[in-house]
Formats: structure tokens, sequence, C-alpha cells
């Protein structure tokens, strides 16, 4: 059984200033995503599912989905504020949607294999799909035993700031034991470091295990994941600006002894958009490596 790949793109997008998920920065107009689902079809998946906002679905299927028709199946589901679980309601003050396992969950339906999750706006590389695809075949059939693909810091850093990411701890098998939000993370005299929650600066080495948001699942996760929701909404449901993140749940199933996640090593550099100006950058990076002849100057 093929793994599926489910990308989260019902991002609003308001930092970048609109719908940076159907930013063409190829030398075709390719989105980042083409190039996540160019290699995930390289790394032996199998389906693709999409989940997006209801608002913008036809220009969705006519700008994006319709490009793969004859490459991989493809399937769309709708992350809405309002789909929350039995006797819930939402708040007249919520706008904020429900965060990434919310939207994690809106697949429960068409999902039954194992399955991987990214950011639509992220560019992972090929190696981290290999790596990840080739993991997530061999998990058919499991349960409570997941994965993540966990980035050498040194190769997710910005030239233009410092950034944030999820330092990952493990133990001596590589299983995630901890994910620590780390902010200002940059290189200082060559060195990759940032300050600690006593103001310190700690420097860690460029093959640190950061967590870049590309995770391998199996069915059983959603689950647990309704569970959670239930009871995050118990204690969040008045917080107009909670949300409700995977790293949350994986943490408490961790913690719980429940489910175990193998931290798997990728020689792939990350890069993405977080705002406008780190466009023209990702644009010359993606030319660079058609160049290289990574990928062929029109995907599909």
């Amino acid at each position: 059984m093929k793994p599926t790949l489910f990308v989260l793109a019902a991002g609003m997008g308001s930092r970048y200033g609109g719908l940076k998920q159907l930013d063409g920065l190829g030398p075709n107009g390719e989105t980042i995503m083409d190039y996540s689902i160019f290699d995930a079809i390289r790394g032996g998946f199998g389906k693709v599912v999409f989940v997006i906002r209801k608002d913008f679905e036809q220009d969705f299927r006519e700008k994006i989905i319709s490009k793969y028709e004859n490459h991989i199946p493809v399937e769309v589901v709708f992350q809405a504020i309002d789909n929350l679980p039995a006797g819930f309601t939402v708040p007249a003050d919520r706008v904020k949607p429900w965060g990434t396992n919310h939207a994690v969950l809106m697949g429960k339906d068409v999902i039954n294999e194992p399955f991987a999750v990214i950011n639509a706006d992220d560019f992972y590389g090929r190696d981290s799909f290999a790596v990840l695809g080739k993991e997530l075949t061999e998990m058919t059939g499991k349960k409570n035993d997941y994965c993540m693909v966990g980035y050498r810091v040194g190769n997710t850093l910005s030239e233009s700031g410092s950034v944030a990411r999820g330092v990952c701890a493990t133990d001596a098998d590589g299983y995630l034991t901890t994910v620590v939000e780390r902010t200002a993370i940059e290189r200082i005299d060559g060195k990759v470091s940032f300050k600690d929650e006593n103001g310190e600066m700690v420097t860690i080495a460029d093959n640190t295990p950061v967590s870049m948001n590309m995770w391998g699942f199996t069915p059983d996760y959603f689950q647990y994941s309704e569970e959670a929701f239930v009871k995050f909404l118990n204690e969040n449901i008045n917080n107009p600006k909670s949300e409700y993140f995977i790293p949350l749940v994986v943490n408490d199933l961790i913690n719980a002894g429940t489910a175990r996640v193998k931290v798997l090593d990728t020689t792939s550099k990350w890069f993405g958009v977080t705002y406008a100006d780190d466009r023209q950058g990702v644009v010359d990076k993606i030319q660079a490596l058609v160049d290289a002849g990574e990928y062929p100057a029109k995907l599909f």
C-alpha cells in the first residue's frame, strides 16, 4: 500500500499578503507545492490529499489540481472553523482557524493508509520525500509508531535574519523525546546559536535535528487527535488565539508512552516564503536546482 501525502493548504497567508500557496515561483510558474508533489511521486507516494478553505476551492482546482490529473490521484477536504465535535459551538470572537492538527483531522474520512503531513508553502527537497516515503511504506499495518523528518538546523537558516525552530531531542535509538520551540536561531561567528529561557547564548551543532512540520503517521493518529481535540476545546475554547498544533498531540502521546516517533535524518535543505521579501530568494534557489538537474524546467 503506497502512502498518502496530506498537504496543509488552508492557511490564510496573511503575513505574505495573499494566497501564497498559488504563487508561481518556478521557471514555468510552478508553486512550491508542485515541487512537493513531484518529489512525493518519485518518493513512492500513491495519492495526494489537500486540506483547503472552501472559499478558494474553484481557484485551487483550476490552478493547482488540474495539473496533477494524469500523474497522481488527488482528493480535497475542507477546514472550516465550525467543524467541531458534538456539543461545541464556535465562540463569537473566534476568527483564527483551529490550527494544524485540526486541519489534519479533516482527512480522517479519506485516508486509510500511512500518510505524511506537510505545509503547502515549505520547500522540503527531494531527499526528505525519499526518506519519508520509504519509512511510511514500511509502516503499513502498524499502530502507535510514527515518524518525522528531522532537518539539520544548519540547512534551515535564513539569510534575512533569525528563525524560530522546534529543536528536537532524541533517545539513543533515534526516537523523539522532546520538541522545544526556540526563537531567534541564527548563525553567529560561524556557529548556530540562540538565546535560552535564561537569556544565555547557547550554541548547537549544525546537524541538530529540527522539526519543519514534516510528519509521518498511521491512521490510528486520527482517533487520538479527535480525543485530544475535545480535551483541548474544554480547556481553550474561550481563548480566541489558542491553536491545536501537531506537536501538542505528539508530545502528549510520547509522554504518555502511547506512541513513539522516529526521527529521520535528511540531507535536504529547507527553504520557504514567510514574508513577501523572501520571494526572490526562493525563485533563485529553485532556478539553481533546475540548472543543477535536480528538477526539470517544467514539472507537469
